[in-house]
């Protein structure tokens, strides 16, 4: 009920009465009401925070001054509208209460933006539809990896180029004649295993269409793959049978694997095979850019660009394995890396002297303190941040982050640091493979990890890092991945020649760790799950659905995943992933290598 303040009363207003000073707001972010704010936000970091009632304005007349001065505000407001819903999207590792984010996005993304990622989904559902027996057309399937590709986890934030995106999409739709519309609504809502098993074919479709770019880029595509984006997009819009779904979520995942070997060849075709490489983490004095996310190409074309003009050059996070390719790495100012997995990114990027370019995923929401040094490029979009566009030929100019670069100056002194270890791919394990076997049948080598995957923020990641700390000293470790951030720097000895930690690569390099666990099966003449070998997976976005698909279409049984199971899974269709796969959450690092070891 209403309860009126007593006050006293006015005094009359005088037409010439002091007109007050223009205040200054004190509100240090946006937005701030309780249901929009994203929690992991910077500005909650070590912060006072003010929460105040959404009138507070209006019955206080010098609030800012007041109270919200050095502070950060969050303002709570009806019940009633604190209950609604603006959004769903239960797509990554982190979404809220392992269930779904409902008001804004654990990652940032805001309701608006997750409504048009819906909408994009739906066109492009629209556009299959369409192109249903239609001749191949390059500039429609790269408007149909582009849009899955932005859907993707942490790529884009940008409402209006996504905007774009969806209008590019509806008008080739109408190119083809048209066709049913799919209505956005539909995609996250229903029987809750439907909704699963639709989910889980999308989200799967969205990471291969992120390594399906990036050969697409370097001129590598399989007419089979880019048809199964349009076949997977029907059937995404259709009805099926549980049978059915598991069926084209098999098919899907053997259609991944082919995926990840053309972009494998793409890579290696392009680059070289990456070889075992040492390196720095020194930061050296001077002008410097840092290239992050997942694309060799425009790392390429950034090193050609600032070749002889004083800058200095770092990958982070994915990008580390790009010091172990020939072509790469033969260029000298490619100094070494920064950082470590794209979590870390706000307490890394704050008040660096020198530009980053997100090449790719993950882009997390950019303190001010260094957003005015942020470039994104390609499918990557966050407002307010530069953007390189395509440029002709698939060569962008890069001139706005050299120049960037050279205006902060960089670093003001040499900062050493301890080097890391990169380039174990598949040719480089391979190439050792009859003292790897000879290890084993000798038993210096007692059994394999595979431990990477997605990092994350989400506590409990802390379980990979225990896991190889505490593993035998007669064990191997292969990892890739961000994951591998979470025990490259750990020193915990060799067998032999070999270092027990190797690092395979990027998430895509999955196919290197594959092809090394194929070859060792015919070599000791058994099955993949015959081997002494097991994989502890992490996962966070879309690229590790549609790997850890392709491991289960491939028959491999009884991985580790963790920290937590996919929100999107439901219980039933859990229940079929452990009684025919053997797929477990991991729970602690000891258990897990008893579990295993005996």
């Amino acid at each position: 009920m209403a309860r009126a303040l007593n006050r006293p009363p006015a005094a009359a207003a005088t037409t010439s009465a002091p007109q007050p000073a223009t205040a200054t707001s004190e509100l240090r972010q946006w937005p701030c009401q309780i249901k929009l704010v994203p929690v992991n936000a910077a500005c909650f970091g070590n912060c006072q925070l003010l929460v105040a009632a959404d009138c507070t304005a209006f019955a206080h007349a010098d609030v800012h001054a007041a109270y919200m001065r050095g502070k950060t505000t969050i303002i709570g407001t009806r019940r009633d509208e604190m209950n609604e819903t603006s959004m769903f999207c239960f797509q990554c590792e982190q979404t809220a209460g392992g269930k779904g984010c409902s008001r804004v996005g654990v990652c940032g993304k805001q309701p608006d933006v997750a409504a048009r990622q819906d909408e994009l989904t739906a066109a492009l559902i629209q556009l299959a539809r369409a192109a249903d027996g239609k001749p191949a057309d390059v500039k429609r399937d790269e408007l149909v990896m582009e849009g899955l590709f932005a859907t993707v986890t942490n790529v884009n934030f940008d409402n209006a180029r996504l905007a774009a995106m969806v209008q590019q999409i509806k008008a080739a739709t109408q190119q083809l004649g048209g066709a049913q519309a799919f209505d956005p609504a539909k995609l996250f809502h229903g029987d809750t295993d439907v909704v699963s098993l639709r989910s889980t074919l999308l989200l799967g479709l969205r990471g291969m269409a992120a390594y399906a770019w990036h050969a697409h880029v370097l001129g590598q595509d399989d007419p089979n793959v880019t048809g199964w984006f349009y076949k997977g997009l029907r059937a995404v819009g259709a009805d099926h049978t549980v049978d059915e779904w598991l069926g084209l979520i098999m098919e899907f995942g053997l259609t991944n694997l082919r995926c990840m070997e053309i972009l494998d060849h793409a890579n290696t075709g392009t680059y070289g095979h990456p070889v075992p490489t040492s390196v720095s983490t020194t930061r050296e004095k001077g002008p410097f850019i840092v290239v992050t996310g997942h694309d060799l190409l425009d790392l390429k074309h950034l090193l050609e660009q600032t070749e002889g003009k004083g800058i200095n050059i770092y990958t982070h996070g994915e990008m580390l394995p790009c010091h172990g390719y020939p072509e790469l790495k033969k260029h000298a100012h490619l100094k070494g890396n920064f950082g470590t997995a794209w979590q870390n990114q706000q307490k890394e990027f704050d008040n660096l002297p020198g530009p980053v370019l997100f090449t790719t995923n993950c882009i997390m929401p950019p303190k001010t303190s260094y957003m005015d040094r942020i470039f994104t490029t390609s499918v990557v979009a966050w407002p307010g941040c530069g953007h390189i566009p395509d440029g002709p030929k698939g060569r962008k100019d890069f001139t706005p982050v050299i120049q960037k670069a050279l205006q902060l100056g960089g670093w003001t002194t040499t900062t050493e640091s301890k080097p890391l270890m990169t380039g174990f791919a598949r040719t480089a394990v391979m190439g050792v493979a009859d003292q790897v076997i000879g290890a084993i049948k000798a038993g210096a080598i007692k059994h394999i990890f595979l431990v990477g995957g997605c990092d994350g923020a989400k506590p409990g990641r802390n379980y990979y890092t225990e896991f190889a700390e505490k593993s035998p000293k007669d064990t191997l470790l292969l990892t890739l991945a961000c994951g591998k951030y979470r025990i490259n720097h750990l020193d915990i000895g060799k067998i032999g020649p070999f270092p027990r930690i190797l690092d395979m690569g990027q998430c895509n390099d999955a196919y290197s760790a594959i092809q090394v666990a194929v070859a060792l099966s015919k070599a000791f003449n058994c099955g993949v799950n015959d081997l002494p070998l097991s994989m502890i997976l992490s996962w966070y976005e879309q690229k590790a659905v549609c790997i850890l698909l392709t491991l289960l279409a491939l028959g491999i049984k009884n991985i580790r995943l963790g920290p937590t199971l996919p929100a999107f899974v439901s219980p039933t269709v859990l229940n079929v992933l452990v009684e025919k796969f053997g797929i477990k959450p991991t729970t602690t690092a000891e258990a897990d290598l008893k579990a295993i070891l005996g």
